[in-house]
């Protein structure tokens, strides 16, 4: 007999001592075929603006998308973020910092942009985006390519120590090591106005479980968006509209 799926409540509403983490695809917008195609409703960007107010500016971005990126999409709302994975953060202080890498990395990166975008080209609906330090492949408008999309990616990064594959919902990325969404909360947290506050982390995805850990390692909040199993969080939400209505909730 199968095991039964663990029974996750809902998160309870935020306190003012609370530090909130968001995912942004999957947690607050719905997936699109292209990661340009999405939006997010206004008025969820207000609840959020109006939580950042109360909690004192302790609300932050963590997302595989790049800070440029976020803030289109947030816009004219603009936060502290944690984008491509971690590789950059802000601060609420507005100053951007960026992780180092290996001198070699960015022609590295350059032949393998070249060769995954030839490798698409035999799968009509394969995406590749090219992230700066990263790279990812999408196979949502292909979904039959996804084990062949994985193959390539696993093929290309053996014999490159300083990169990890990270899977995530019809996506797969090229992703330094070291960088993750757990250790971008716990930097974050180490600095005002995140300092000495309780963690709350947000997310759907693979991606997001670092930030569970982080979150469940400091005695915060973790919250599953979604069914999916196994996962390290606490707390579980439905879906992304059940997301809106929590962050309505507690915008008031």
């Amino acid at each position: 007999m199968a095991e039964p799926l663990p029974l996750r409540p809902p998160p309870p509403l935020l306190d003012d001592a609370c530090a909130l983490f968001l995912d942004v695809d999957g947690t607050l917008i719905e997936f699109a075929a292209r990661p340009d195609a999405v939006h997010l409703l206004p008025d969820v960007r207000e609840a959020i603006g109006r939580i950042s107010d109360r909690l004192e500016g302790a609300v932050a971005l963590v997302s595989g998308r790049p800070l440029e990126q976020l803030d289109q999409l947030f816009a004219p709302l603009q936060l502290p973020a944690a984008g491509l994975h971690g590789h950059e953060m802000r601060g609420a202080d507005g100053r951007v910092l960026r992780d180092d890498h290996d001198d070699d990395t960015g022609e590295w990166l350059h032949a393998l942009h070249q060769q995954a975008m030839r490798f698409a080209h035999g799968y009509p609906g394969v995406l590749v985006e090219e992230k700066g330090v990263g790279l990812a492949l999408h196979w949502r408008g292909a979904p039959h390519a996804g084990e062949d999309v994985r193959a390539f990616a696993e093929r290309h990064v053996r014999g490159r120590p300083s990169y990890r594959l990270q899977p995530g919902d019809h996506v797969v990325e090229f992703v330094p090591v070291g960088t993750d969404k757990g250790r971008a909360l716990r930097r974050m947290m180490q600095y005002l106005p995140f300092r000495g506050r309780l963690p709350v982390f947000l997310g759907d995805d693979l991606t997001d479980e670092y930030g569970f850990d982080a979150a469940n390692g400091q005695h915060g909040w973790s919250v599953l968006i979604g069914e999916r199993e196994p996962s390290a969080a606490v707390f579980a939400l439905p879906d992304i509209r059940s997301v809106h209505a929590w962050l309505r909730e507690n915008a008031y």
